[in-house]
């Protein structure tokens, strides 16, 4: 398939997988905990960056699209502590401290900000995939985006239902966080035109890889910290089978141009 048939498929896949999330707290009244599917998550992320991104990266643009790795990082980093309040890891229960309308409407505002938030990240991993499609490792992005974008729904409609908003705008708020993957796609390939840049793929490859490390390292691991404590072996387990399973698929499918055996 083309580039693009290839990233609207991938980013149908990734909405879908967003809603199937969403429908699973909105239809189910007990408290979904997702420590080991997060722990593994991580896992996927910094495989999918280590072995998939960064070396297509430096293979395609040389040593200064692997210098930009830092970059993304240090700019979600940014974005998401100083502009962008960001209360996706939270599970449901955490921000839910007070009683009456002060906590409804503090769960309102929760809600607002969380969906803001966890978009922010989504538009950034659809131009991961979409830079991650053109250098020919879309399908490693593709199962890491999902890896964490389930779970990251899961938490958002958690969030979306304590504030007692119908199952209607549960799935439509959701919907729009799964759009944000196509929509960044868009918005890379726009660039890719406009610029006619060559290297701007592995480029930006590179610069998304470090926003996939920046959200295993600074929210998915910290919460299976914080709600994992319980049972950590396991947890670790689960990061380790995560990066185990980027890693043979790097062995076993190579990348173009550059095989695994």
């Amino acid at each position: 398939m083309s580039v693009l048939a290839t990233t609207a498929l991938y980013s149908l896949i990734i909405v879908i997988g967003a809603l199937l999330g969403a429908v699973a707290v909105v239809w189910n009244e007990r408290a979904t905990h997702m420590v080991r599917f997060l722990a593994f998550a991580a896992g996927v992320m910094l495989g999918a960056a280590f072995f998939h991104m960064l070396p297509e990266a430096y293979a395609g643009g040389g040593w200064w699209a692997f210098a930009l790795m830092p970059a993304g990082f240090v700019f979600l980093l940014v974005l998401e502590r100083y502009l962008v309040a960001h209360a996706g890891e939270d599970l449901p229960g955490d921000h839910m401290s007070g009683h009456g309308r002060s906590a409804q409407q503090a769960g309102q505002v929760l809600g607002l900000t969380a969906f803001l938030g966890l978009s922010t990240h989504t538009l950034f991993d659809g131009i991961a995939l979409g830079s991650a499609v053109e250098e020919g490792v879309g399908l490693m992005a593709l199962l890491a985006i999902v890896a964490h974008k389930v779970p990251s729904a899961l938490s958002l409609a958690s969030i979306l239902k304590s504030e007692g908003r119908s199952r209607g705008g549960i799935l439509l708020l959701s919907a729009l966080y799964g759009a944000m993957v196509p929509a960044g796609a868009l918005l890379y390939f726009v660039f890719d035109a406009m610029l006619h840049f060559e290297s701007l793929a592995p480029k930006a490859l590179s610069f998304s890889a470090g926003t996939f490390l920046y959200i295993a390292v600074s929210d998915l691991l910290p919460h299976v910290h914080r709600h994992g404590k319980d049972q950590p072996g396991r947890n670790v387990l689960a990061l380790f089978v995560g990066l185990a399973l980027m890693f043979l698929l790097a062995r076993w499918v190579g990348h173009p141009g550059h095989p695994g055996h």
